[in-house]
């Protein structure tokens, strides 16, 4: 069986580095590797730290590209691709352009779709934009879906996906992240900070990790998110909040206007994949609007506050790993606090049931492609 992974950011990389990794040493399978290179510099730095050499490289990256430019150059990469390598399946994952590109170009080449964290929705098409609307799409034309979880499977059960298309794996963000967790004990070279670096190797009590970058937080959402931060830095010196900052101009402007010179403030650059799993480890709590976080975070035993209104991930929620707080001033004051000053609440998050799986993902994923009829 000919088998291609398609992936293009950091995310997906991320969690599709093991499932690479061991499709490469399974009997039975040939398996390629294409990036799309939608993001190139934090792409290729999860590639060198799984040892990931791509078969193939789209690289459109450009200056300035739009979501209509990514589909696109996608479509087009693959067309020419699949002329020369025809693959009997691809692999896609999750919910980004590249995803959803890739699984149009796909099937107007009639290879199928095995589609990676497939069910997740919020219901709602405008939140999170894009994503939502590809991860719905993906589903429509994917023959093999692998859903993290028994709610994800409920989600793809509801639109009228056959249930013999459907199987639950647990996420491989999981098994990315054991994988992550037991080679980092500490920062690597590229994090030249000395204060951030002490900070952390330290064992520094109280370090509040901070990232965002979703578009539905820009403008008035990431005033509120920074405005909130400099509120709990200045009543909590003795908290350290860590920000390493999206590279997108939306997010840089609003964050060094408010948190810019507050002494315990840290903005540095985007970590690394394996420097950001250390962090992680070493921190209190973490403060993020991504969907990755959320489930590896549960899995490091760190509570989570959730800085959006909605979630395709509620089994976090449910399960009580994370808190929605929206980017509401009020709401992420309240619930830092909480977590800096109720210890039983504290408590109650850190050690709650990880919904995510087992780190045996990649296992069930590349049984059933196996076994596949």
């Amino acid at each position: 069986m000919k088998i291609l992974s398609i992936f293009g950011t950091r995310p997906e990389a991320i969690k599709m580095a093991m499932l690479c990794r061991k499709l490469s040493e399974t009997e039975g399978i040939k398996h390629k590797v294409c990036v799309t290179a939608q993001h190139r510099q934090m792409l290729d730095q999860v590639l060198d730290f799984f040892e990931i050499k791509p078969d193939f490289d789209l690289d459109i990256m450009k200056a300035g590209q739009d979501l209509t430019d990514i589909t696109c150059e996608v479509l087009k990469g693959l067309k020419e691709l699949f002329k020369s390598y025809h693959p009997d399946m691809i692999l896609v994952h999750g919910d980004t352009t590249t995803c959803m590109a890739a699984s149009l170009a796909a099937f107007y080449a009639g290879i199928k779709v095995g589609h990676v964290e497939a069910g997740l929705r919020t219901g709602n098409l405008q939140s999170p934009f894009p994503e939502e609307a590809n991860r719905e799409l993906v589903s429509k034309l994917a023959d093999l879906n692998f859903s993290a979880t028994e709610a994800n499977k409920q989600n793809l059960l509801n639109e009228g996906i056959k249930p013999e298309k459907i199987i639950v794996t647990g996420n491989t963000v999981i098994d990315s992240l054991l994988f992550a967790k037991d080679k980092m004990n500490s920062f690597s070279e590229e994090v030249t900070d000395s204060l951030v670096r002490n900070i952390f190797e330290n064992h520094h009590q109280h370090i509040i990790l901070v990232t965002g970058h979703r578009r539905e937080n820009f403008g008035d959402g990431f005033l509120n998110i920074c405005r909130a931060l400099k509120e709990i830095a200045e009543k909590h010196p003795e908290v350290e909040i860590v920000y390493p900052v999206h590279l997108n101009p939306e997010v840089q402007k609003p964050v060094n206007k408010v948190l810019n010179g507050i002494s315990n403030v840290h903005l540095i650059k985007p970590l690394s994949y394996p420097d950001f799993v250390y962090a992680m480890k070493q921190s209190f709590f973490l403060l993020t609007d991504s969907g990755g976080i959320q489930e590896e975070a549960p899995g490091l035993g760190k509570p989570v506050l959730v800085m959006r209104d909605t979630t395709e991930r509620p089994e976090a929620i449910d399960a009580g790993t994370a808190k929605l707080v929206g980017a509401d001033f009020d709401k992420i004051t309240q619930g830092i606090e909480s977590l800096l000053t109720d210890e039983e609440e504290y408590n109650r998050m850190a050690r709650a049931h990880n919904p995510y799986g087992d780190g045996k993902a990649v296992e069930r994923i590349i049984d059933k492609l196996l076994h596949k009829k």
